[in-house]
């Protein structure tokens, strides 16, 4: 949140203008946007939470997304954010290597991982993760630039990323023993994509 206001004001336009400027339009990321959950148009998912049976996140969670999450996103659109982040498209190729540099090892019981700046990595190769979480709504992509791969889970559900909620367990597609990521019944838009670079 404070990074989003310092980003602001120090570039003198709001922040959601701004990751439209810098990060939607160089990336082609076209269905990709802060939208109100007050104001969702007919294809946006609405978030469910689990529990006392299938009621709205609406409550939950601020009417407009900012710099702690809430965009509005879909599988084709990371495909298109990770294809032009690696290509330089978002920030420079030099910006991108520092950001993919190991900076801490994130020990496990069952699989470690390592992470960057802003973006996890895997324990021994080259893939990349971004992913989250709240009331109502999950998200976790994994990018292959060599295999030229992109594997993303959104989910309008909590539980339904492709690991446990808790990070107790980590697994990467291609992994031996990889976690298939969970099904959500209540899921209205949910993409699994796996889609080749340009």
């Amino acid at each position: 949140m404070v990074l989003a206001l310092i980003a602001g004001r120090a570039s003198g336009t709001p922040f959601h203008e701004l990751v439209v400027q810098r990060v939607c339009e160089p990336a082609g990321m076209a269905d990709t946007e802060f939208l109100r959950s007050d104001e969702l148009p007919g294809r946006a998912a609405l978030g469910y939470l689990t529990g006392d049976g299938p009621r709205t996140n609406v409550f939950h969670l601020p009417v407009r997304g900012s710099g702690d999450g809430g965009i509005y996103t879909t599988a084709a659109d990371i495909s298109a954010l990770w294809t032009a982040l690696f290509a330089g498209d978002i920030v420079s190729t030099d910006l991108v290597a520092e950001m993919v540099r190991p900076r801490s090892e994130v020990p496990s019981p069952t699989q470690s991982a390592r992470y960057g700046l802003g973006i996890w990595l895997h324990p021994s190769d080259d893939r990349v993760e971004l992913h989250g979480s709240d009331a109502g709504v999950s998200f976790q992509t994994i990018h292959d630039s060599d295999q030229r791969f992109t594997y993303t889970v959104l989910s309008n559900t909590t539980e339904a990323r492709g690991r446990s909620s808790n990070n107790s367990t980590r697994s990467w597609p291609g992994d031996p023993g990889a976690v298939r990521p969970l099904r959500s019944v209540a899921a209205v838009e949910r993409e699994v994509t796996g889609i080749a670079a340009r």
